[in-house]
């Protein structure tokens, strides 16, 4: 095949590659620069990774503090129905929360205490009244009564006899405090009781004692049992009163003013 070459054909084709390198040469210089080298490429694309990983580092910090943030928030109802939002994030500080105290347990703690007001004066009251209404003296023993006061047997018995079987309990006759309980000279064993106005009863030849001193008595209490101790002809208890100047008196008379018989 053979090839024929126009007459000028040779200028035209250098004329036209020409042109078209001017053309695109004016074309890069006008609108986009040349493609960089390969390294310069590779240390672009590892500068943009650095960046979008800061960038999703912030994003991740940003939306964890939004999330703590939002665990702080609460709503709060108030008795007219609206609702409030209270935070406990950034500088300002949380209100003080208010707690609300039970009318109905207060009201309920007033009234038991009043309740045990009135009970406790109640039971002063009835205490008060039993005080009344207990005897305040008593015979010293049940029993016979075998021995007055007075001259016996040559000699003056300045006290009472009552005769029982041993273990007879005996009584203290009115309130005191015992000022002796123990052996005694011719009574073997006795207990004394002194009373409210210093009067003091005697009670001689017991068996044993069921009070020790300094002990306060009451009317009726038993402080004693009756035996043979001392000179004694047989169980009995020795009964004497003492009034406040020390001096023995008939225990049938103080006894029968008191309203004891025995």
């Amino acid at each position: 095949m053979s090839h024929h070459r126009s007459p000028g054909g040779h200028e035209r084709s250098a004329a036209l590659d020409e042109a078209v390198d001017r053309a695109s040469t004016r074309t890069v210089s006008s609108h986009r620069l040349p493609p960089p080298p390969s390294a310069l490429r590779g240390r672009i694309v590892v500068a943009a990774v650095a960046v979008g990983a800061f960038a999703a580092a912030g994003a991740g910090q940003t939306l964890q503090a939004a999330a703590d943030d939002s665990k702080d928030v609460q709503l709060t109802n108030h008795a007219d129905g609206a609702a409030t939002f209270d935070g406990m994030g950034g500088d300002t500080a949380s209100a003080p929360q208010i707690l609300a105290v039970s009318k109905t347990t207060s009201e309920g703690s007033a009234e038991a205490a009043k309740m045990l007001r009135s009970q406790q004066m109640t039971a002063q009251r009835e205490a008060a009244e039993a005080e009344k209404k207990r005897p305040k003296f008593f015979r010293p023993a049940a029993g016979d009564f075998t021995s007055g006061y007075g001259g016996r047997w040559g000699t003056m018995h300045l006290g009472i006899d009552i005769a029982g079987p041993i273990g007879t309990p005996i009584l203290s006759v009115a309130d005191g405090v015992v000022i002796e309980s123990g052996p005694a000279s011719g009574f073997g064993l006795w207990v004394r009781v002194q009373h409210a106005d210093g009067t003091i009863t005697v009670y001689g030849h017991i068996d044993s004692s069921n009070v020790r001193e300094g002990q306060q008595v009451k009317a009726g209490q038993q402080i004693a049992r009756m035996g043979n101790r001392g000179f004694s002809t047989g169980p009995h208890l020795h009964f004497e009163v003492w009034n406040p100047g020390g001096q023995k008196v008939n225990p049938l008379t103080w006894l029968n003013a008191r309203g004891v018989t025995v």
